[in-house]
């Protein structure tokens, strides 16, 4: 016990004695030097671009709206009155003319109805003139002549129904058309207002399509249109109609665009492309990849100034290609950045790599 209190003692001694040499040896020695606060900006590094000068070119504008295909008219031929069918004289995907027979409905008792309200106003008409006659000589008075003309008149309008309702029984095509559904067949008993053929007009046919409110003001009706179909075809139109309401959830607005279709090749409800142009204007044409978004849904491009400070240009899109898009809303020349433009924010100096410098075929980044 007493061993190890002189070992306990011995250590105290020891690390008091180093403490005071410390501060013996720290109020000898000379004061130390400060060193200078490091320079952080010396260690900031400036990020790279690769940018482009670009000249504007003059291009034909154009508004490129997506939509599809629609018949001028299309309707269901419904029957004017009931009956059983006894004839269809048309299949799907026939051709008619305006007038043509469509169908015939059994015509029941309608040709007795009509001689019977024939024999009738044959029957009123001697009735009247006999009164006409004795009114002449004043034996017939005169509210008597006015009963049998008003008994004449009743009986000659009961001709006219019994004739239409005869001839309702044979159903005609409103208009020249395509025949595209049959809503009955030979033996289905019909009601009034029951749907039989189906046919459409695809001469001329619409493209349409729901064009923006930023739009809308700078297309008229009757401007030239071209119309790129599903399959490749090309059919040249004209502007038909702008609506003046624009849809409530989209602000868009529904065009027409009026194609010729004289052998009714282009179909109802197929994918078109409708290109609207809008006058030469001066634009840029620049890849696709190259366009940003800002936090608040502007699309555009980012460019340098004099100063290698990047800024932000909001553009348009006037139209594109296999050759890439076309852009309004720059100045004729600038410095655009091609490559590092997602690293880089409004106001902030880089280090321009013009594209010219790089060797030929490099395609890595700055």
């Amino acid at each position: 016990m007493k061993r190890s209190y002189l070992i306990a003692g011995f250590l105290a001694l020891a690390a008091t004695g180093w403490v005071v040499s410390g501060q013996v040896d720290q109020g000898d020695s000379p004061k130390a030097a400060r060193k200078p606060p490091a320079d952080l900006t010396a260690t900031q590094i400036v990020p790279r671009v690769r940018v482009r000068t670009l000249i504007a070119q003059p291009r034909q504008a154009e508004v490129i709206l997506r939509g599809r295909t629609e018949a001028i008219r299309k309707v269901d031929v419904k029957a004017e009155t009931y009956g059983r069918i006894i004839e269809l004289k048309v299949e799907k995907g026939d051709r008619v003319e305006k007038g043509a027979v469509l169908a015939r409905l059994s015509p029941e008792d309608r040709p007795a109805r009509l001689a019977e309200a024939k024999a009738l106003r044959d029957q009123r008409e001697i009735e009247y003139q006999a009164s006409h006659r004795l009114s002449k000589k004043g034996y017939r008075a005169e509210t008597q002549l006015a009963g049998a003309k008003a008994a004449l008149e009743a009986a000659a309008a009961a001709v006219t129904r019994a004739q239409v309702a005869l001839r309702n029984t044979t159903i005609r095509a409103p208009f020249d058309g395509l025949v595209v559904a049959r809503g009955a067949e030979i033996g289905d008993f019909i009601e009034q207002g029951d749907p039989v053929v189906r046919i459409i007009d695809l001469d001329p046919v619409l493209a349409v399509a729901q064009i923006s409110e930023r739009d809308r003001g700078r297309v008229t009706v009757g401007a030239p249109a071209r119309v790129t179909l599903i399959g490749g075809r090309e059919v040249v139109g004209k502007v038909r109609f702008v609506t003046a309401e624009a849809e409530p959830t989209t602000r868009t607005f529904r065009i027409e665009i009026e194609l010729p279709n004289p052998d009714s090749e282009i179909p109802d409800g197929i994918t078109a492309e409708i290109r609207l142009p809008l006058g030469v204007v001066i634009a840029h044409r620049v890849s696709p990849a190259i366009l940003t978004l800002t936090d608040d849904g502007l699309i555009g491009v980012k460019t340098l100034g004099p100063d290698n400070r990047v800024r932000f240009h909001p553009i348009q899109i006037i139209g594109d290609g296999a050759d890439g898009v076309w852009l309004s809303g720059l100045p004729n020349r600038i410095t655009l950045i091609t490559v590092g433009q997602e690293f880089v924010a409004e106001g902030q100096t880089v280090r321009p790599i013009d594209e010219a410098d790089l060797p030929p075929g490099s395609e890595s980044g700055p």
